[in-house]
């Protein structure tokens, strides 16, 4: 083996240890070895012993014969983010989402009963759906008020109760209604509305989630209904839902049992 191949040798089987970790996902978070083995393409013997060392590293953790990313690896991801704003960890996601689907990408939260955007990559369309960093919404109306809704039964609890006013003819003004939309975006794990606060303008949301299986916000594609009629808004939900798991990743979150 020449010198070059020496050193090769090392970097190649980080490639595979590092393609081992990232077959695992919020969605998927435990693995058979054929799992392991279909995602990354290494050969039986090769995974197998890698992910024996990386069992014994603690890198993975075996539970029976399925395999999860083992607690060490968060704590060494702990240090990552902290003293890290979380807008300088998402922001990147909505950029990279927002060049994918060409439409303004957002992140809402809630405060004081409404819903606030906290962070926009905004689309180079000229027809755009005016929303800035600031922006503020109420949450019956709307795909980021629906996932703000369903995870957090407090706040949902309180706008039941607050009369629903109407903003467009879409706007839902039953709260049993709302009650049956927000049963269904929780049980699909993302929203999408149309004309609901904006006259033919369409949203799609998914939740991000903290550290504590927490709702941390909602992430949204907005823009005219024109551009994002309901097939285009269905044919979006894989790439929204991995952009927030991204993002949910990047926050050392987890998403919740019941999700």
């Amino acid at each position: 083996m020449t010198e070059r191949d020496s050193a090769a040798a090392p970097l190649l089987v980080l490639k595979k240890i590092t393609a081992i970790l990232s077959a695992f996902s919020l969605a998927r978070p435990e693995l058979g070895l054929a799992d392991i083995r279909a995602s990354t393409g290494i050969p039986h013997s090769t995974a197998q012993r890698l992910v024996a060392n990386m069992v014994q590293e603690g890198l993975l953790d075996r539970h029976g014969d399925r395999y999860r990313v083992g607690l060490k690896v968060a704590h060494w991801a702990a240090p990552a983010t902290q003293g890290v704003d979380y807008l300088e960890l998402i922001t990147p996601v909505l950029r990279r989402l927002r060049d994918q689907l060409t439409e303004t990408v957002c992140l809402f939260r809630a405060s004081e009963g409404r819903r606030v955007c906290v962070a926009v990559a905004q689309t180079q369309h000229l027809l755009r759906r005016a929303v800035e960093v600031g922006s503020i919404m109420p949450l019956h109306v709307g795909s980021a008020g629906r996932v703000i809704l369903a995870w957090s039964p407090e706040i949902a609890q309180e706008v039941y109760s607050a009369g629903l006013d109407a903003i467009t003819d879409q706007t839902i003004t039953s709260p049993d209604a709302l009650r049956q939309a927000v049963a269904q975006t929780r049980a699909d794990g993302y929203a999408i509305t149309t004309g609901e606060r904006v006259t033919s303008a369409s949203g799609l949301s998914a939740p991000v989630f903290g550290p504590q299986a927490e709702l941390f916000g909602a992430l949204s594609v907005m823009g005219p209904t024109v551009r994002m009629p309901r097939e285009v808004c269905e044919s979006w939900v894989e790439p929204l839902l991995a952009a927030a798991e991204e993002a949910t990743r990047l926050l050392g979150g987890r998403i919740p049992a019941a999700a």
